[in-house]
């Protein structure tokens, strides 16, 4: 999908101050917006995203990062979204990624990641033994 899709709507709600007193530049909205995908689909906290990405090649894939690429932490991802929230447009563009996966005719699900640490119960003695 094409997230520039969702640009017009992300320039409208982030409407971005003068740069020219420095600061560090913001990050791409329509990456962001991927990164609140994300959340959405396997139910990630701020922390815990920012640490999927880092540590799952498919997620910085679909983020368009490659390895050495600069991730946005748990601050930006938060300021992002409350960016949006106090903008009325986060659902305005949950309602539009919704229909662009329908008209692509794709199912958006709920996923989770689970961690493969497996740790050993100690076994109990039965009576018999």
């Amino acid at each position: 999908m094409d997230f520039e899709l969702f640009r017009p709507v992300l320039d409208t709600a982030l409407e971005r101050s003068d740069r020219s007193c420095g600061g560090r530049p913001p990050y791409n909205a329509a990456l962001m917006f991927k990164v609140l995908v994300l959340q959405a689909l396997y139910s990630l906290a701020d922390d815990a995203c920012e640490f999927q990405i880092r540590n799952r090649l498919s997620l910085m894939r679909f983020r368009g990062l490659g390895l050495g690429d600069r991730v946005p932490d748990a601050k930006p991802i938060w300021l992002f979204r409350e960016l949006l929230v106090q903008a009325k447009a986060i659902e305005k563009l949950f309602a539009r990624f919704d229909d662009a996966l329908h008209g692509a005719r794709y199912l958006a699900m709920g996923l989770q990641i689970n961690d493969a640490t497996v740790v050993a119960e100690p076994r109990q003695k039965r009576g018999d033994e």
